[in-house]
């Protein structure tokens, strides 16, 4: 257990052990975005009691639990992620019905939103059994808590919530110029590092709106930039230093338009692999633009590493698998 948390766990026992926690029920658990001191007792107290730990990444949680100091063994981790998770909601159902708590993670923040999990919460609830939400730390409303870029006209009020863009330029482009140019509402993106850039030339398109720019929010290196114009090439030069040094958010204004039902579909970003441009076939893989790509993502890692300087005991935590970028739009009567 890191120094810093330990009294972290008796003060989690004092304040939230006297509460009803019951057998059979899925408690889908927020953990932080990137420090550790932004876990919640009632979390911590959860994540001690519970007979399993279902999460997507159990060597990345099981680090996060030894950091509170929590000491699960391997069969109390239960890997639940966006490639099985179908799969595995099943074997979270059985535990169960047998009458374990079961507490799920993601990576960090709150899951099912962004992250896997909303499939499991319907597999518990169509069994009939009962999910408990622990609120926590959200990258979404972190980013937007700090934009000032949510309206509170009852016309254009509120915010959407987009996700991750399509990785081809076509399919982007269409979806910005088809469902966020007629959005009125504030809209949040998210986005991976190194294709910040590419994604802040095609947002171009919406013209001079301003854009809340928010990345590695919580950690050491903590940034928010407002406003930046969608439409400048300001915008592309600010996030630049980004694509190797993490998350980013952004906030810019919605236009006036007919509001859109349905939400830009969400790209599942998967390490390593090229997405294919336009003018190549179907399928094809451009071998050399994956290499490059490969030692780039590895030299940012490295380079973000380097940067960190933590130490043993420090609170903040890198999650580094896949990090995102969230761009949030402003609503049009905010501006």
């Amino acid at each position: 257990m890191s120094a810093s948390f330990a009294s972290a766990q008796s003060a989690a026992h004092d304040a939230a052990a006297a509460q009803h926690y019951p057998q059979g029920a899925l408690y889908v658990v927020a953990t932080p975005i990137g420090n550790l001191a932004d876990i919640t007792l009632r979390a911590l107290h959860v994540l001690q009691l519970a007979d399993t730990v279902a999460c997507e990444d159990t060597r990345h949680t099981q680090s996060m639990l030894r950091a509170y100091g929590i000491d699960k063994s391997a069969s109390q981790l239960l890997a639940v992620h966006q490639h099985n998770e179908a799969e595995a909601a099943q074997n979270v159902v059985h535990r169960l019905q047998q009458g374990q708590r079961v507490a799920y993670v993601s990576d960090a923040g709150t899951p099912g939103v962004s992250d896997p999990g909303a499939r499991l919460v319907a597999a518990v609830q169509g069994a009939g059994l009962r999910a408990v939400p622990l609120p926590g730390a959200s990258s979404i409303t972190t980013a937007l808590s700090v934009a000032g870029a949510v309206a509170h006209s009852t016309e254009h009020g509120g915010f959407v919530f987009a996700g991750f863009l399509p990785v081809k330029n076509a399919e982007r482009a269409n979806v910005i110029a088809q469902q966020l140019a007629h959005e009125p509402r504030c809209v949040v993106l998210l986005e991976a590092p190194h294709r910040i850039g590419e994604l802040a030339q095609a947002l171009a398109v919406l013209g001079e709106r301003p854009v809340t720019l928010a990345r590695e929010l919580t950690k050491q290196f903590e940034e928010v930039t407002t406003p930046t114009r969608t439409g400048s090439d300001g915008m592309a030069g600010r996030v630049a230093p980004a694509l190797a040094r993490g998350v980013c958010g952004a906030a810019a204004p919605g236009a006036p338009g007919q509001r859109r039902g349905r939400q830009p579909p969400r790209a599942a970003p998967v390490a390593g692999r090229a997405a294919p441009e336009d003018r190549r076939a179907p399928g094809r893989r451009d071998h050399g633009r994956i290499a490059q790509r490969a030692v780039r993502h590895r030299a940012g890692v490295e380079a973000r590493r380097r940067g960190a300087g933590l130490t043993p005991g420090a609170t903040e935590q890198r999650f580094g698998r896949f990090r995102a970028t969230a761009l949030v739009q402003h609503a049009q009567s905010a501006i």
